[in-house]
């Protein structure tokens, strides 16, 4: 089997029924989607498996998720079934908050890095924000898309957050606060 099948020669490409520019919003959202679960890839291969096994499994299945997310957008079919729900989202909530418990406490606004591993997760936090914008862009614009992919990428960032921070703390490496930064998480 060949990998390139040259239909895209023409700047156009394949969805699951029909075919866009390569540029359109609806593919430049799930091109963000997939470099984000590329960077989760990353991510994972620079994590311990002994120190980080719950997280690995969180990300494993968040990378399976992101691929349902991506299809979902990519089915411009007039019948469609969307593959991602809102069960993964309440499970994002659940282990934010455990993930959230286990870190030192939040004051400041900290500045993305630490561990090659944490720095990673920031770097997929801010791919998700990007895709969760252009994602509220393609609602405005389309009204038949998958409106839950922009809910889970929302949660989902929150949760690369909480798992870089927790990264640090596991290897003992502290936040580094952004010096100008006021108390800006008080419960």
């Amino acid at each position: 089997m060949k990998l390139y099948t040259k239909t895209g020669d023409t700047g156009k490409t394949s969805l699951i029924g029909g075919r866009v520019d390569k540029d359109s919003l609806r593919v430049e959202t799930y091109g963000a989607i997939d470099e984000l679960n590329s960077f989760i890839g990353k991510a994972v291969s620079e994590l311990d498996r002994a120190l980080f096994k719950d997280i690995l499994v969180d990300l494993e299945t968040i990378q399976h998720e992101l691929f349902d997310a991506g299809g979902d957008l990519a089915n411009v079919m007039k019948e469609r079934h969307y593959k991602l729900t809102e069960a993964p989202i309440e499970v994002l909530e659940a282990r934010i908050d455990a993930l959230s418990d286990e870190a030192p406490p939040l004051e400041k606004f900290i500045l993305p890095g630490g561990a090659p591993a944490a720095a990673t997760l920031h770097i997929a936090r801010t791919v998700a924000r990007r895709a969760e914008r252009q994602m509220v862009t393609l609602m405005k614009e389309i009204e038949d898309v998958p409106t839950i992919v922009q809910k889970y990428l929302n949660r989902l960032s929150d949760y690369l957050f909480a798992a870089a921070r927790v990264v640090n703390a596991r290897l003992n490496l502290p936040d580094i606060e952004y010096i100008r930064s006021g108390n800006v998480f008080k419960k």
